[in-house]
């Protein structure tokens, strides 16, 4: 059942230091990759944060600098070759390593708007309302109107917790969560096997299961970071095929948020709308990208489909099996 958590401050979140290490032990993992000219926006606010949470960066070999600047600001760094990086596997590499009792995921390119972010952030799992918490993105100043409208539709103003019983009303968003800030109970990740080795979309993987074992999730507003991309053709389309590998390989427990087209369908007629309002323009190029990322999208569930198909003749399951 849908139940909505408001913030208006953080006047009953403790504030003396060590009441809040009591509560157990926050740690924050930063995958990076050339991301000097990020670190600066991303780690103050962090490092700042009265929680004082233990920072690690993964980074996959800079060379701009990124390894340093980090050491210099006393964040832990672990290095890993470029071609090792995988969005599930590395960031289980940093939950194991730092073993805190909360864990939150972020990217270099999020950037916290206050220090108090990660106190609203953790709030709903240190009350034991939900297990899972993940922040408002909202669109870096400057975005184009795609990149900012993409966050208005997923990072709603107001706050909510989601459960399994919620499927039928929020469809496949049910399992939404993103690991561009996202905070999580590490024991209860660790009953679900922690995070898949996954080329994208891992944090819904884990939400999925997290919520078959009746965990829930938290969607915080007032917890908000900076965090868009203005992605060419290209892009889209190679994050959809990578999408729709995902989404293939763990059917069976995404399904219990039913269809996802259905989803996809609201996105473009609102988006469409949108630009008719605003931006009349934009309308052929909205075209283009819709195909870019539905041809991707499809694309990497055929490709999961064939190679499953060798798989099979060789003897080896799906990761859904």
């Amino acid at each position: 059942m849908k139940q909505d958590i408001f913030f208006d401050s953080l006047e009953n979140f403790p504030k003396d230091h060590a009441h809040l290490q009591s509560l157990g032990s926050i740690g924050i993992v930063i995958p990076t990759f050339q991301a000097a000219n990020h670190l600066s926006h991303c780690l103050p606010p962090l490092l700042d944060s009265p929680l004082n949470p233990r920072l690690l960066i993964i980074d996959s070999s800079s060379t701009d600098g990124t390894v340093s600047l980090a050491r210099s600001l006393g964040v832990e760094v672990m290095v890993i070759p470029q071609g090792e990086f995988n969005h599930g596997a590395t960031r289980e590499k940093g939950r194991k390593y730092l073993k805190t009792s909360i864990v939150i995921m972020m990217t270099q390119d999020a950037y916290a708007v206050s220090k108090e972010m990660l106190g609203y952030l953790v709030k709903p799992i240190l009350e034991g309302k939900a297990s899972v918490a993940y922040a408002r993105q909202l669109p870096h100043h400057g975005a184009s109107v795609f990149a900012a409208f993409a966050r208005h539709f997923n990072y709603p103003p107001t706050s909510h917790i989601r459960s399994l019983a919620d499927a039928s009303t929020y469809g496949v968003y049910t399992f939404f969560c993103s690991n561009s800030c996202a905070a999580y109970l590490n024991t209860a990740l660790d009953e679900v096997g922690g995070f898949p080795s996954v080329r994208f979309g891992e944090d819904t993987v884990v939400v999925a299961k997290l919520l078959e074992r009746l965990y829930r999730v938290a969607y915080v507003a007032e917890a908000q970071v900076r965090h868009s991309h203005d992605y060419t053709l290209r892009q889209e389309f190679r994050r959809h095929f990578e999408m729709g590998w995902t989404r293939r390989a763990y059917q069976k427990i995404l399904s219990r948020g039913g269809s996802d087209s259905l989803r996809g369908r609201i996105y473009v007629q609102s988006l469409l709308k949108e630009l008719w309002e605003t931006s009349p323009g934009q309308i052929p190029y909205a075209f283009l990208q819709t195909l870019a990322k539905w041809t991707g999208y499809r694309l990497g569930q055929a490709s999961f489909n064939i190679s499953m198909c060798g798989q099979e003749r060789k003897g080896n399951l799906s990761p859904d099996s």
